[in-house]
Formats: C-alpha cells, structure tokens, sequence
C-alpha cells in the first residue's frame, strides 16, 4: 500500500478510540480497539494488562528502535462545549479527549510503524506500543513491559509537539517536608511554633538558585504546592509539613538535587520517588543529526512524559500542539496526523546508525 492508505487507516481508527474513554488505570477499551484492529489485519501484537506492542524484526542483529505513545487521558475539564468522546464530523478536524494528547500522535506512529514493516533492507529493527498510565507516570505502564521488550537501543516517544524535536526533557520530585517544634497552648508564652520553625527552609527553597543551568531546560525549579500545620486556633503546632515540586534538568540526577535540598533544610525531607528522571539527547545522536536534515527545530520540554522512565536514549515528537493538551475543545488537524506519519517515516528511513 502507499504511504496514504497507511493515512486512511490512522485517520479511521482515531475517531473510533475517541468514542471510549480511555482514563488511566481505565485504558481497558481502546487497548481492546487496538489489540483486535491489529490481529485483524494479521498482525501479531502482545498485550499485558492495558499495553498492546507489536514488533517487526528484520535481522536479529541489528539496532532496536521503539516508537511508542500513550492510550490514557486525563479526566475532561469543565468547560468542554461538545461531547469530549465526540469525535465531530469536520473534514479536516479530530475533535475529542485525547484527540491531540496523545491519540493523534499515537495513530501516526502506528501508521509509520505499519508502513515501515512493508520496506526492506531498514538499518534497525523496531517496536511499536501503545501504553497506559503515562498520564499519572502510572507502573503499570510502560515500564512494566520494558522487560519484555528484551534490549532497546533507542526509541520515538509519540507526543504532540508539532512535529519539533524535544531533545530534552524535565524530571521530577515531590517532596515530602516536615519542620517540627513543640506543642503548647497559644496563651501560655512556651512552646515552639513548627510554623516558625519552617520560614527559614520556605525562605531558602524561595530564594536557591542551582548552579549547573541547562542550554535546554534552564534551572531546576522548586516551588512549594502545599503548606499544612495546626490543629486549632489556640494550639501551637509541633508539626508544618509542606510539599515541594522539584523540576530537574540533565546537569544533575534526581538523587543529587534531593541531597542539596536535605543538606540545606532544617527539617526532615523525603522524596516520594526519583524514578522520573531529566532526559537529554545530544547533537551527535542519530536521531537528532536526521531530524536537523529535515529541518526539524529542537527545544527542550517542561512537561513530562514517558521519555522520564525509559534507561536508554529518547526523542520526544509528534503531530499536534503542546498548547492543546488538557484543554477544553481538544483538537488535532487531520493534516497534522497526515505529516506527522510522513514525518516519522522520513525520520527513521534515513536514519544513520
């Protein structure tokens, strides 16, 4: 088939996976949509829990690449004006949750992945899967089929960017902080007030500056989110706990930003977990060295992804635009899904590894 008939088929499937919500932890449909749509065409796909993947190889020998994106949405916000599982009727249109983040990307990728498995005499191997949970960095997503994957060398990560490169990526912590004092009545003079105990940490968080400032990402930020002491008016706390969000960049790990933190804080700091990871590609990679040959820009992302979980090298691309993620009204162009799926295609076949 030529390169528009692999078109047809994304553009047909999109609508059909906007019709079932798809929430994560809730994927259970559309990993059914994908499953049957892929046996049905004779190909063989693997499913664990919510995850579908498929793999094409070529010669056992060669690179592996993954192309993968994600099935979960997040929950529609309250000022949809249309049904979000709605796919619409316009002709150059996908409207729906999870039409631009991440259905419209996922479906491209599927579609250059199908495409590619018809060529001969490719340089690499490759895997396609749709996962779950990447909405709330969930564990039962990605990461618990890389195992299954067997050896990865690189991978695609499919997310509206419009078709620019995110060659590197935040990372982030949520810490937990406690200041402790001592508890007395409020009328008494005695005690020590936890809240107090805090300004000093609150003061420091608010006015740090990490030294390593990343060409792509910037600082790390820290912002407190969340403040809590006290019981009643007429007690002094013994305990203020707050919560930190971390953004990290690729100068530093995850663990090394928490020990500057703890080193500095009077009180007790814990991290909930630092599996999400900064990521970064650099201008050699072959990846990015192809996509510059196609004119593609590069910058580097706020937000996260599942490029956070993965141990080997990622790029972070896809038709749709970053600012129609999570939105009301959700939209992605069908001439977007056109050009992503040509773009990944023009990506991978020229790829020099």
């Amino acid at each position: 088939m030529d390169k528009k008939a692999y078109q047809d088929i994304a553009l047909e499937l999109l609508p059909r996976m906007i019709t079932l919500p798809s929430f994560s932890r809730e994927e259970g449909q559309v990993a059914d949509l994908l499953e049957s749509s892929l046996s049905g065409s004779g190909i063989q796909c693997f499913r664990n829990q919510h995850n579908i993947w498929s793999v094409h190889k070529s010669s056992g020998s060669l690179p592996v690449i993954l192309l993968n994106s994600h099935i979960d949405t997040v929950q529609p916000v309250k000022g949809w004006t249309r049904d979000p599982f709605d796919p619409g009727n316009i002709k150059d249109k996908v409207c729906g949750l999870g039409s631009n983040d991440a259905g419209g990307p996922l479906v491209s990728l599927l579609a250059a992945f199908l495409f590619l498995r018809e060529q001969k005499e490719l340089p690499f191997n490759h895997i396609f899967a749709a996962t779950a949970e990447e909405e709330i960095s969930g564990k039962n997503g990605i990461t618990s089929i890389l195992e299954k994957l067997g050896k990865v060398d690189m991978g695609i990560i499919g997310e509206p960017t419009g078709m620019n490169m995110a060659v590197a990526e935040k990372g982030l912590m949520v810490i937990d902080c406690i200041a402790t004092g001592e508890s007395a009545h409020a009328a008494s003079g005695k005690g020590v007030n936890a809240i107090y105990q805090s300004i000093n940490d609150l003061e420091w968080i608010r006015k740090h500056s990490f030294s390593k400032t990343s060409k792509w990402l910037g600082e790390v930020s820290m912002q407190v989110t969340r403040i809590e002491a006290g019981t009643q008016h007429n007690v002094i706390p013994d305990t203020c706990s707050f919560v930190l969000d971390v953004r990290t960049n690729e100068c530093y790990t995850n663990e090394e930003v928490f020990e500057i933190i703890r080193e500095n804080l009077s009180g007790q700091a814990e991290s909930r977990s630092f599996r999400l990871r900064p990521s970064f590609l650099t201008e050699d990679h072959p990846l990015v060295v192809r996509g510059k040959s196609l004119g593609l820009g590069s910058y580097g992302s706020l937000t996260l992804s599942d490029q956070a979980l993965l141990p080997f090298p990622t790029l972070k691309i896809g038709p749709g635009q970053p600012g129609r993620s999570h939105i009301a009204d959700e939209y992605i162009e069908v001439e977007e899904i056109r050009q992503g799926m040509d773009l990944y295609i023009s990506l991978l076949e020229g790829l020099e590894l």
